[in-house]
């Protein structure tokens, strides 16, 4: 679990950021998605991957991002395009608080596979003790 802070590139017509999978990130890139349109009160993810690390940039508006590791649960604010947020395996991620124009891209290090994802959180928990 960390934040990560990009290099803004830009002039007078524009910003923009590249992150490049096994450079500005951990991981090769295997997957995209993005989450939009949700609700300010609406919770997303709950739940945690075996292999897959996620990165999470709110390239418009804000989220929140609650990480929890089975020994400590962390709330990061996600709320500018140029800062990502680390989510290792075996972490319970949670996307909430979402503004009405957020935009939420995840890079992904691995394909969708559903027995990857751990679903019940008393599942979890329990793999911690």
């Amino acid at each position: 679990m960390s934040i990560v802070e990009h290099r803004v590139l830009g002039d007078h017509r524009g910003q923009l950021i590249a992150i490049e999978g096994a450079r500005d990130i951990p991981f090769e890139i295997k997957r995209i998605f993005y989450i939009y349109g949700a609700q300010p009160n609406t919770l997303r993810g709950q739940h945690a991957h075996h292999k897959t690390r996620q990165y999470l940039i709110a390239v418009s508006g804000s989220c929140n991002v609650t990480l929890d590791d089975g020994k400590q649960r962390i709330t990061y604010s996600l709320h500018q395009p140029d800062i990502g947020l680390l989510q290792e395996p075996l972490v319970w991620g949670t996307m909430h608080d979402f503004s009405h124009d957020c935009v939420l891209v995840v890079l992904a290090s691995e394909h969708y596979e559903e027995n990857d994802y751990i679903r019940n959180y008393a599942h979890f928990q329990e793999m911690f003790k």
